[in-house]
C-alpha cells in the first residue's frame, strides 16, 4: 500500500494521559480493552470511555480509594507464558506481595524468567507486577522512577515493603 491508499484512514489507537503522584502516565485502548500504561504523556488524546473509566479509577486508586481494577478489560500482547505469569500478578490481592520465586513455583520458570515477564508488563499497576518482590529484599521496577515507585505503590496499597538490600541498590 501506498501513503495515498491510507489517507482518510486513521489507524492509531486511542489514548487518554493523566497526571498521577508518580509521573504523567499514558493509556491505550485496542478493540475495547486496554492494551498499554506507559509513563509519559501521550502525543495523542482520544477520550474513550473505557479510558475515561481507567483514569478516573486510576485518579481514585492515588487518591487511596483500594481497587484491584480486576473488572477492567485487558489484553496485553505478549508469549504465552508471560500471559500465564500476568495473569497470576492479577491474583495477587491487593495489599500482598509475591516473591519471584512463589510465582515460579505456581506458573513455571524461573524466579529470573519471572522477573523477566515482569519487565515486559505492558499495563503495570492495572497488572500489578510492583507486588513481585525478592526473597532478598525489593528486587526491581520498570516504572520511570524505578524502586522508588514500586515503595510508593506498595505504600499505597499498605503492601510490606521488604528492606532494601545492596542488590535493590
Amino acid at each position: 500500500m501506498t501513503d495515498e491508499d491510507h489517507k482518510g484512514t486513521d489507524d492509531r489507537m486511542p489514548q487518554l494521559s493523566m497526571h498521577s503522584p508518580i509521573g504523567d502516565l499514558t493509556l491505550t485502548e485496542e478493540d475495547g480493552a486496554i492494551v498499554a500504561l506507559d509513563w509519559g504523556w501521550g502525543r495523542d488524546q482520544d477520550e474513550t470511555p473505557l479510558l475515561r473509566q481507567a483514569c478516573d479509577r486510576l485518579d481514585a486508586y492515588f487518591d487511596g480509594a483500594p481497587d484491584d481494577f480486576a473488572d477492567l478489560p485487558l489484553a496485553p500482547h505478549g508469549t504465552p507464558y508471560r500471559q500465564a505469569v500476568w495473569q497470576a500478578l492479577r491474583a495477587i490481592p491487593l495489599g500482598e506481595t509475591r516473591t519471584y520465586r512463589d510465582l515460579a513455583r505456581q506458573v513455571g520458570g524461573s524466579p529470573r524468567s519471572i522477573g523477566q515477564a515482569n519487565g515486559a508488563n505492558p499495563i503495570p499497576i492495572l497488572i500489578p507486577c510492583h507486588r513481585v518482590v525478592s526473597t532478598q529484599g525489593l528486587g526491581g521496577y520498570s516504572g520511570d522512577g524505578g524502586l522508588s515507585d514500586k515503595i510508593y505503590l506498595l505504600d499505597l496499597e499498605r503492601a510490606p515493603i521488604p528492606a532494601r538490600t545492596s542488590q535493590d541498590a
